[in-house]
């Protein structure tokens, strides 16, 4: 970098800012790893023109403006990630599942808490509420997030677009009527608020109902109305019978796995590990991230791309015959 003539103290100001944009990136794109590189190209641009920023706007709108444009230009193929919920209808648990689908289709999970929390509160880093946004146009989508999540006045959004704040405010009000239309066609569990203390009871619970395979206690955990999900696989399912179908006849491999605990998009997650046919220990199976309202869970979607998302979590590629866990994340 020395050949811009960026100072070490410019250079150290703009990394400031990662975390938060990964947030915001993440979100607009739907992929962590899409979202990890248009940050890398945010900071380089950014630091290419550092010494043209003539300072009449703030330092964060101006890093803003620029991961805006890499995420335009980064949507402008028209592609959309979704959730298999986004895709079709529910189907039978006790059928399998068709042959999985590109992964480039899916919304991915994001590692960790949210990755800018102390700017973000509620569901606005929730596998569902990502999913939502992608269905929005690229300008509406960034207009919501920087309004709503990241609290970016109506000024400085119109300028970051190059528009009237009339403009950007109607931009607002259709991505808020969008998002609440597709809630209302989602027609699942009621998002009623779950305390941390209850949410990680349930989460321990959930993790020792499944690793014995007990379907009664599941059944007890499981709203009426939650949802399984099997990304790469279109298919997904809603109600306790057909999850419980699932559990008991297509994924019946899944008897005796172990669950490592973990965090994924501010939610109890877990790495679920399959035993092994010769019984010597246990191998990656799927990445489960579990969702909750009121006292019971709502959802659970399992990614299956574990070579790649177990790394990214800090999972083990491997459990041996003697694991125990915590199930506290």
């Amino acid at each position: 970098m020395g050949d811009t003539g960026v100072s070490a103290a410019a250079v150290d100001g703009l990394e400031g800012y990662r975390g938060e944009l990964t947030g915001y990136c993440y979100r607009m794109l739907g992929s962590y790893a899409e979202a990890e590189d248009a940050v890398q190209e945010t900071l380089v641009r950014a630091w290419r023109s550092m010494d043209g920023f003539e300072g009449r706007s703030a330092l964060r709108s101006w890093v803003y403006r620029i991961a805006t444009n890499v995420c335009l230009d980064a949507l402008a193929s028209g592609k959309r990630r979704a959730l298999p919920m986004d895709l079709s209808g529910p189907s039978q648990g006790g059928t399998a599942p068709a042959p999985p689908k590109d992964a480039a289709l899916w919304v991915e999970p994001c590692p960790g808490d949210d990755p800018e929390a102390s700017a973000t509160m509620g569901e606005s880093v929730r596998l569902a509420f990502v999913a939502a946004l992608q269905h929005l146009p690229p300008k509406q989508r960034a207009t919501l997030v920087l309004r709503d999540v990241l609290r970016f006045s109506a000024r400085e959004v119109a300028d970051l677009h190059g528009c009237t704040v009339a403009s950007a405010n109607s931009a607002l009000q259709r991505a808020r009527a969008t998002l609440a239309d597709r809630r209302r066609a989602a027609d699942g569990p009621a998002a009623r608020p779950c305390g941390d203390n209850v949410r990680q009871v349930l989460a321990e619970r959930y993790a020792t109902a499944f690793s014995r395979y007990d379907m009664e206690e599941l059944k007890m955990l499981l709203h009426v109305d939650a949802t399984l999900c099997l990304p790469p696989y279109a298919k997904w399912m809603r109600g306790v019978p057909d999850i419980q179908a699932w559990l008991t006849g297509p994924a019946i491999g899944c008897r005796g796995s172990r669950l490592v605990p973990t965090t994924a998009n501010g939610s109890p997650a877990f790495g679920q590990y399959r035993p092994r046919s010769d019984g010597t220990g246990y191998v990656p199976w799927a990445l489960q991230v579990v969702d909750f309202a009121g006292d019971r869970i709502t959802g659970i979607t399992a990614f299956r791309d574990t070579e790649r998302l177990f790394p990214l979590f800090a999972l083990p590629d491997h459990l041996g015959e003697d694991v125990r866990l915590d199930a506290r994340a």
